[in-house]
């Protein structure tokens, strides 16, 4: 006779047996692993692990063949990681240096330059003038400066001051925006 409960609904392997056999199994170790391990759903279970260990088993054999050469590929990765990094500092460098010497091509560097070498240029002319003036004014030889070292200084005063206004012409120009600058 055959008890039905959710025991032997879920194991109908166990419907077989009585309530006594039951009360038996659950007494006695040994008779409960003969029940246990002759249950279909348990040696599934066990089948199962078995074909998982030996997947498991495959894969880790598998891995273990690949091993030298994923640590040689790990290795090949690493040496051009670090490349890699060296050569981005280096740019950096590059790109810095790049900077330091387009400074040099700005048009704020360029406009100061000119500025500057306006300024320079007004004091080598009023130099000249100058000195022009302390050597004709002072002394005997005052009367005697020639002609020729007049003509002398007026033609070098005309450059020097030809080239002082051109450069005034040009900063005036630029600071009204009527120069304008090429990124090219």
């Amino acid at each position: 006779m055959s008890i039905q409960t959710p025991l032997t609904n879920e194991f109908p392997e166990l419907a077989h047996l009585t309530r006594e056999d039951l009360e038996d199994m659950l007494t006695d170790p040994n008779y409960f692993q003969a029940v246990f391990h002759s249950l279909t759903k348990v040696n599934e279970l066990y089948q199962n692990q078995e074909e998982l260990g030996l997947a498991n088993e495959s894969i880790a054999n598998q891995n273990l063949a690949l091993r030298d050469e994923l640590y040689q590929l790990r290795s090949e990765t690493k040496d051009t990681f670090d490349e890699a990094k060296s050569l981005e500092a280096r740019w950096a460098e590059l790109q810095r240096e790049q900077r330091e010497v387009y400074q040099r091509f700005t048009p704020q560097f360029l406009l100061m330059r000119l500025r500057h070498a306006t300024t320079a240029q007004d004091d080598l002319s009023e130099t000249l003038a100058s000195s022009f003036m302390r050597s004709t004014s002072s002394g005997p030889s005052a009367a005697n400066t020639n002609g020729k070292e007049v003509d002398d200084f007026v033609k070098e005063f005309r450059e020097l001051r030809k080239t002082y206004h051109k450069r005034v012409m040009w900063g005036d120009r630029w600071t009204t925006g009527q120069v304008a600058w090429r990124d090219d």
